[in-house]
């Protein structure tokens, strides 16, 4: 593989990576340092391990795909058979160019991953200075610390087709461990808007109008058609127990902060207010109901802290139907219930997502 060839493989890769549109993934661009140990190939006549160095930039081109392309530099010491052929006992060194590909396991924190990756190695030493071609093949486990940051500690082995370094030798076969972290580039993707409701089918002409017991649910579709009035019905007329989901009403990270009282300063996620909007149209439908305006929030933090996070979070959702028009007489609260009520783990990024949130609970 000439240097020309190593180009073409790497605009490849880049085009494929620039070529992805966003998807229901993070594909933002990151950064990607690193440092390791690197186990040299006894036949280089060097040093049995050095220090490896290297940084990459990169990309998801799939939900568990990344690409990367990278530089590494290691320098080897001889040992006393190559301070006997280079005349010296610190003359080798190797620069490697190269693009990789990462496909990743599982969609929590912890996600394993195998690597594969091609790329040209510059060689100097005492004898001889060159390009060669490389390949290299790994594993590796990756961890999100954040939405921006992940850690990743890998094992690979790297078969350089070295012909310049040491002379009668050629194609060593080198093993490394490396640490590193990835570091993105740019705010994350927003979460894409919630479906629309879908429409009620058409009632039937003759009786869709008609509603004989004032229970909001006309005569065509009304099985118990003499409810008394005020009575909560579903939508075939007959008596039924509210529930009022606020699913989907959740609040990014630490949010809202003291002061923050709006849901427009609140930190909502995209959405939010829409399933809002549906909580005070059933509150203005069934005016005898009354429920209790309910914060949480995920384990993270002190326990005094996020109790104080989860009133915060249920007086931004109270504010907000009383400003609706909803009379605070119906409304018991707000009240907060810090990180005891989860619905879900907190062991994971999405788990600890949901229960940040906000509940309306009909009292009977």
């Amino acid at each position: 593989m000439t240097r020309k060839h190593l180009y073409a493989a790497i605009a490849l890769g880049l085009g494929a990576a620039g070529a992805a549109q966003a998807q229901d993934y993070d594909d933002r661009w990151y950064v990607a340092p690193y440092a390791g140990y690197y186990n040299n190939d006894d036949d280089r006549l060097s040093d049995s391990g050095t220090v490896l160095l290297g940084i990459g930039i990169g990309r998801h081109i799939a939900p568990n795909t990344s690409i990367d392309v990278f530089v590494d530099r290691t320098q080897r010491g001889a040992n006393e058979a190559g301070t006997r052929l280079f005349g010296t006992d610190d003359a080798m060194e190797s620069t490697l160019i190269g693009v990789a590909l990462r496909h990743y396991f599982g969609a929590g924190d912890w996600q394993p991953y195998v690597m594969g990756g091609i790329g040209m190695s510059n060689h100097r030493s005492g004898v001889e200075d060159g390009w060669d071609p490389a390949v290299q093949v790994g594993g590796g486990l990756q961890y999100a610390f954040s939405a921006d940051t992940r850690f990743r500690a890998e094992l690979f082995g790297r078969h350089d087709m070295d012909g310049d370094s040491v002379p009668g030798s050629d194609n060593f076969t080198d093993f490394g461990i490396n640490f590193g972290v990835t570091m993105a580039i740019g705010g994350a993707p927003e979460a894409p808007p919630p479906a629309p409701p879908v429409p009620p089918p058409a009632s039937a002409p003759d009786c869709s109008t008609l509603d004989d017991d004032s229970d909001g649910v006309n005569n065509c579709d009304d099985k118990c058609p003499a409810t008394p009035a005020g009575t909560v019905v579903g939508p075939d007329g007959c008596p039924q127990e509210v529930v009022i989901d606020l699913r989907g009403v959740e609040f990014q990270f630490d949010r809202p902060k003291p002061g923050q009282t709006s849901v427009d300063d609140a930190g909502l996620l995209p959405g939010s207010v829409e399933i809002l909007e549906q909580a005070v149209d059933v509150l203005t439908r069934y005016p005898n109901i009354k429920v209790e305006v309910a914060g949480h929030t995920d384990s993270t933090g002190p326990d005094a802290y996020n109790q104080s996070l989860s009133e915060r979070r249920a007086k931004v959702v109270y504010d907000y139907l009383v400003g609706k028009g909803i009379d605070a007489s119906r409304l018991i609260g707000p009240a907060g219930y810090g990180e005891a009520r989860p619905i879900d783990t907190n062991d994971t990024r999405e788990g600890r997502q949901r229960n940040r949130r906000t509940e309306l609970g009909v009292q009977r």
